[in-house]
């Protein structure tokens, strides 16, 4: 079982994504190409909730993709629906058309999620570490969730992802379903200007990671610590704890591309063991059954969040305000 929806999968340009699915480009796609490639061309409509006696309930309403009729999460009558090929121009109209290449776009569950990944023009070097910009754009018809935009390394090496923070305007913009959606593009290419310069300071921010070195063992463990939210003095500390810190001290050690003399034993191999260890080796329960968990999870869930205080805790580390 996956939980990519079978209505409307996904397509992808390139490596062969790791859940095997989806339809392949043989060239980097248009925003429109992409969305027919994938299948995501479908509509929601709202519609009126009825209880048993016939009553509607008021002030809530259905959203139901047009295709399936299947019912996708339940809103007030305020809620704006912004359909996928809305979406889609929107991220055309914002990022520029043309300016970005198409890699990954898809829908989760029933397609009440949907998202669509570009990778941005020239690469980071942090002391011969490779770190592709890509650009995510997340949008839901559940109403858990407003339109998004955030930004997302990928370590080349291990091909792990960085920071992914939904909520801070540094990294990211966040539209909700509510008024005049098209009216707030201008906005939106305002924010973005201003995120651009998110990769400008994170390439600073990790050379300075690369600069500083934790040799010593308590150290290292004080971080992790940190990360897992460890309490070293406890001594009621469970072993899943305690076992997760020792996976991450190994990849610390022998993580993919850690052991590289630029790199080795500093904060930057720090961090990047968790990332690695979060999108690649952290157990998910029912991933046997469900592959695709782990890329909801670490864009959108626990593991997003995770590596989001492995970030915050090596600023602090760094002595880096975060504002």
């Amino acid at each position: 079982m996956h939980n990519i929806n079978e209505n409307s999968r996904m397509a992808y340009f390139g490596t062969k994504p790791w859940h095997g699915l989806g339809t392949e480009l043989a060239s980097p796609a248009t925003a429109k190409e992409a969305i027919l490639a994938a299948k995501l061309d479908y509509n929601i409509e709202l519609q009126p909730i009825f209880l048993q006696n016939r009553n509607q309930i008021p002030d809530r309403m259905a959203t139901v993709r047009v295709d399936t009729q299947n019912l996708l999460g339940i809103v007030t009558k305020k809620y704006k629906i912004i359909q996928n090929v809305d979406a889609f121009e929107f991220f055309d109209s914002v990022v520029g058309e043309g300016k970005a290449i198409y890699h990954t776009t898809g829908a989760l569950g029933l397609g009440e999620r949907i998202w669509i990944l570009a990778k941005l023009p020239k690469n980071l070097i942090i002391k011969k570490d490779e770190i592709e910009k890509y650009l995510l754009l997340t949008n839901s018809h559940d109403g858990k969730s407003a339109l998004k935009m955030f930004f997302t390394p990928i370590r080349v090496v291990c091909q792990n992802t960085l920071i992914l923070s939904l909520m801070n305007a540094s990294s990211g913009i966040s539209i909700r379903h509510k008024g005049n959606i098209k009216n707030k593009v201008e906005e939106a290419q305002r924010l973005l200007g201003i995120a651009s310069l998110f990769y400008s300071d994170f390439e600073k921010i990790a050379q300075r990671f690369t600069e500083i070195k934790i040799d010593n063992k308590n150290k290292v463990e004080d971080y992790f610590n940190q990360v897992l939210e460890i309490d070293k003095d406890d001594p009621e500390t469970s072993t899943t704890s305690l076992n997760q810190r020792g996976d991450l001290l190994a990849l610390f050690e022998n993580g993919k591309g850690n052991d590289r003399p630029e790199i080795k034993h500093t904060l930057w191999t720090a961090y990047n063991a968790v990332t690695e260890w979060t999108d690649h080796h952290r157990t998910i329960r029912n991933i046997d059954k469900d592959k695709s968990l782990r890329l909801e999870n670490i864009w959108f869930g626990t593991g997003a969040k995770l590596k989001e205080r492995a970030y915050d805790m090596a600023l602090a580390f760094a002595g880096i305000n975060k504002n």
